[in-house]
């Protein structure tokens, strides 16, 4: 509203201004706030009485301004829920020879391939970032996407494994059966992607960004529940690489988005013979 006085002020003003000086320029322009003020001056025939009214006379446009986008813009607080999966790629034999799988008891047997299953429909993946931007290089179609937030893992075995930290990290088959068996491992992430927009404009557009993630563990747990137990939770690093490097893709259509993630190193350090690549994909909540 105070624009629209403002111009209507200048119009007044430019209007008394053209009266006194009819030689001036045909038109002239002033911005006001979002608004654009085009006063031009009126071309008609000398021809009949008035043509000298009509000389001195003058026509005013007001246009709106388009406003120009920013090239850094800030999304706070996103949101991807997902499933989460292992690609496993062991060598159960040569691990068997180390120090990380144990036999605590001959009836439980050896920890194996069958030791690692997961319950694919419950093993998750909640992500929460507390921003990222997004810088624009080429005409806001090509841009830099980048973030930081917590990436958190839930892979539920449907077995007895068991992770343990005392004196060693190590892992074996119990002797009892779980209600619930979780592995839950937390990553401090730093998301770096090249993002194309083919529709800059519209909401509505497609999308798509690949890039890397950079993430330092932060936390892992072994979450069980037990009728003989009940509630245990078994904290430690439990020989897990501290750095995870991934590459990431999200997909966007419209308001609808989509993310994935595949790391390029193992989860556990080299030392327990064990080769584990965690994967992700879901969906993610996010304004662009």
């Amino acid at each position: 509203m105070k624009s629209i006085f403002i111009a209507a002020g200048l119009l007044l003003a430019l209007n008394s201004s053209a009266q006194s000086d009819s030689s001036s320029h045909n038109s002239d322009t002033v911005k006001v706030g979002n608004f654009i003020i085009i006063k031009k001056k009126n071309s008609g025939s000398v021809s009949d009485e008035n043509s000298s009214r009509r000389n001195n006379s003058y026509e005013y446009r007001v246009e709106r301004r388009t406003r120009r986008r920013s090239n850094v813009s800030t999304n706070w607080w996103i949101m991807d829920l997902g499933f989460a999966n292992m690609r496993d790629q062991t060598d159960y034999a040569f691990a068997q020879g180390g120090s990380y799988f144990k036999t605590l008891r001959p009836a439980d047997g050896p920890v194996n391939q069958n030791s690692y299953k997961l319950i694919n429909g419950k093993s998750s993946n909640v992500n929460i970032w507390l921003f990222m931007q997004k810088i624009n290089i080429i005409q806001h179609v090509v841009n830099l996407k980048y973030g930081l937030g917590l990436e958190m893992y839930n892979f539920r075995y449907d077995t007895r494994l068991s992770f343990r930290k005392d004196p060693q990290p190590y892992v074996f088959n119990d002797s009892i059966g779980f209600t619930k068996n979780k592995l839950y491992v937390e990553y401090l992430t730093v998301p770096i992607m090249l993002n194309i927009n083919t529709s800059p404009n519209s909401y509505r557009g497609f999308s798509f960004s690949a890039g890397m993630s950079f993430g330092y563990l932060t936390n892992s747990r072994n979450k069980q529940i037990s009728g003989e137990r009940g509630k245990e939770k078994i904290k430690g690093d439990f020989n897990f690489e501290p750095w995870c490097v991934a590459a990431i893709g999200e997909l966007g259509l419209g308001p609808v988005r989509l993310y994935g993630s595949y790391s390029l190193n193992r989860l556990q350090k080299e030392v327990t013979r064990v080769e584990q690549y965690p994967y992700t994909v879901g969906i993610r909540f996010s304004n662009w």
